[in-house]
């Protein structure tokens, strides 16, 4: 089963590998997700309010929303896992 993590506005929890949800340039209006891998990492700060900027392995760039997690690299991030 698969989960999300919040987190998109903190680049030190983004990496190149991870699946993740972003929002394109094209559905900032209608928060549109579309999920990819990180290819690259495009914000320079250390945080970013909207998402920090990525291209994902497709050439797609928008801003993560969200972290997708597969449940056996979330952690203790998935409380309900340990019920």
């Amino acid at each position: 089963m698969s989960g999300m993590i919040q987190g998109g506005t903190v680049r030190s929890t983004i990496r190149p590998g991870l699946e993740v949800d972003i929002v394109l340039k094209r559905d900032q209006r209608t928060g549109a997700l579309t999920r990819g891998v990180v290819k690259e990492i495009l914000t320079n700060s250390p945080s970013h309010p909207h998402g920090i900027k990525v291209r994902l392995t497709d050439g797609q760039v928008g801003r993560v929303k969200a972290i997708v997690t597969d449940g056996a690299h979330a952690g203790t991030a998935n409380s309900e896992a340990d019920g």
